[in-house]
């Protein structure tokens, strides 16, 4: 018989993206720290959560744009990168930032990979930014088994 698991499992809940390396190393020290317990979060979690965090708020768009354009536009462009999985509800959301007019012509391009490192950036900023990525990312899993038990229903 066909549990929950089995059938999100086939479906692809993840889409792999890019973070930048110091970006991706906060994320690591998250995902290493004895906060992150009970469950245990993992990447996809922890990005996803930044993600909510970032483009969530009520000024979420303005603050990501001012980090792209004053912050990461001045850090060296070959930065190293780490692949990462997000939930495909947060990638979506990178997606609506990447597709946004301020992200179109004539305005300079951001890649995916700016976007999702900007969100882990602002995230940082906060001044208990690990805690509350890790609040958003119960909250994120909450919204996903109450997703699936619609649908299952």
């Amino acid at each position: 018989m066909e549990t929950p698991i089995d059938r999100a499992d086939s479906q692809q809940p993840t889409v792999q993206t890019g973070v930048w390396v110091d970006e991706h190393d906060w994320l690591h020290r998250i995902f290493k720290s004895a906060e992150n317990c009970s469950p245990k979060f993992r990447f996809p979690d922890l990005l996803g959560a930044c993600v909510s965090l970032a483009v969530g708020c009520e000024d979420g768009q303005r603050r990501l744009v001012d980090y792209l354009e004053t912050r990461l536009t001045l850090r060296d462009p070959r930065t190293e990168r780490r692949s990462c999985d997000i939930w495909c509800t947060q990638f979506e959301q990178v997606m609506q930032a990447h597709r946004a007019s301020w992200n179109r012509f004539p305005n300079p391009m951001f890649e995916i990979d700016h976007i999702t490192t900007a969100c882990v950036a602002i995230a940082m900023q906060r001044p208990d930014g690990q805690m509350q990525v890790l609040r958003q990312a119960r909250q994120n899993l909450l919204e996903r088994a109450q997703a699936r038990r619609a649908t299952a229903n």
